[in-house]
């Protein structure tokens, strides 16, 4: 099948998806699997089960060890790596472009024939905990899962990525292999791939690369149910790290594009609304912004803030002010800084292999195609002053989410917060 820009995708009768986007321009290209398993596929008791098992996978398979996984791409100049998200995980390389067969081979290796030697998952778990207490340690950084505890409590979507400590240590070889088994099947997973690349070539091989990903098992996930609500850890540093969100929007709803709008005019640069009132103009803070996350089924709206600890008395009512006001009405003049703001960092993206290879899997997983760059622009575009009022009135009139750690004895009550925001 032909798409946008010659983007060409080719389904295997494995069930394995393989789209790619050449760019005939460079001499590198990019290309990993993306696999739909992250943690809000994993039940309480495996929580962080994805990411220690992106971490076993590069510790050796039947033909490679730890170091001999390393050493061949640092042989040909390369960069493997992974990440683990909550509604998947990535293992990607970025080579030149004839060592793309030597990328894949690695990937699908990791991927099929990992041995998850027990002393190795020994280590990683150590490395993994290790992890976890340097999260914890940095209250910019754990607060974001804090907030999404509060947002979805006691869902998938609610826990951290890394799991807790306990449940890492807790879990056994068989565990992460059987966790393996029962995602990493070809219909779960997609290569994407961007550069010099050429397609059928990159299929014939993958065909042959991927021959033992186990049967496929459906995904059972229940939808989010957001609920809101109120945290607070108190510690002696110096700055309120504080996050303030709302229910948010789904990738494909209506609304999607007005949301990033909106986040980009709210908080999303130096000309943003926050940014100026809040750290311009009185030197509350030296950090803010707002920002979107989208899962297919559900999503977030947030702002984030660091002030220091008297700050916080002033910064909320004028962050709630602006809350407000921006449901009253946007100007033609914001709008169109942030509508050049969102265009300029998608067009900005696409001279990147590894941006592009991580958007055609983003859109595939979503979506179902590759979306033309131009089909995305015109939705941008198309979103009016009145479309961002009325999505800030859907999105702030949901219950808040706060969630803060810091010296707090100056921040207002949840209930004093939710009396601002009332619409």
């Amino acid at each position: 099948m032909s798409g946008p820009h010659d983007i060409r995708v080719t389904r295997l009768d494995s069930g394995l998806t393989v789209v790619t986007d050449p760019m005939g321009a460079v001499e590198s290209a990019s290309l990993g699997v993306w696999v739909e398993a992250g943690t809000r596929d994993e039940p309480a008791t495996l929580n962080g089960v994805s990411h220690l098992l992106e971490h076993m996978a590069f510790k050796g398979t039947g033909r490679r060890s730890a170091q001999d996984i390393a050493e061949e791409m640092d042989a040909v100049g390369g960069h493997l790596n992974a990440y683990t998200a909550r509604d998947h995980t990535a293992y990607y390389a970025k080579v030149l472009k004839e060592d793309t067969g030597l990328a894949l081979d690695v990937i699908s290796d990791i991927l099929q024939h990992s041995i998850f030697d027990a002393e190795e998952l020994a280590r990683e778990q150590a490395v993994v905990v290790q992890e976890i207490g340097q999260a914890l340690d940095t209250p910019d950084d754990i607060v974001f899962d804090h907030f999404q505890a509060t947002a979805y409590p006691d869902q998938p979507l609610g826990r951290p990525v890394l799991g807790t400590a306990e449940t890492v240590r807790a879990m056994r070889r068989d565990t992460v292999f059987d966790y393996m088994a029962g995602h990493y099947s070809a219909p779960n997973m997609m290569l994407a791939a961007a550069g010099r690349i050429d397609h059928d070539r990159l299929v014939e091989a993958a065909a042959k690369a991927f021959p033992d990903l186990p049967e496929a098992r459906p995904r059972d996930n229940a939808a989010p149910v957001y609920a809101g609500g109120d945290f607070r850890q108190e510690s002696d540093i110096e700055q309120v790290n504080l996050v303030m969100g709302f229910d948010g929007l789904a990738y494909e709803d209506p609304d999607h594009y007005a949301a990033a709008m909106l986040s980009t005019l709210l908080g999303g640069g130096m000309s943003s609304r926050l940014f100026q009132e809040v750290r311009e103009k009185r030197g509350l803070v030296y950090s803010i912004y707002s920002f979107t996350s989208s899962y297919t089924d559900g999503g977030l709206f947030g702002i984030y803030a660091g002030c220091g600890e008297g700050d916080v008395t002033e910064l909320i009512p004028v962050v709630c002010d602006e809350i407000v006001a921006v449901t009253d009405g946007v100007g033609e003049a914001e709008m169109a800084r942030a509508r050049a703001q969102l265009k300029a960092s998608i067009l900005m993206s696409l001279e990147s292999t590894s941006s592009r290879c991580e958007l055609l899997a983003r859109q595939m997983a979503v979506h179902g195609r590759p979306v033309p760059v131009e089909e995305v622009v015109a939705k941008i575009v198309a979103v009016t002053t009145d479309d961002v009022a009325r999505v800030a009135r859907r999105l702030f009139a949901s219950v808040p989410t706060i969630a803060a750690i810091g010296p707090l004895s100056r921040l207002e009550s949840y209930d004093s917060i939710r009396a601002r925001l009332a619409l």
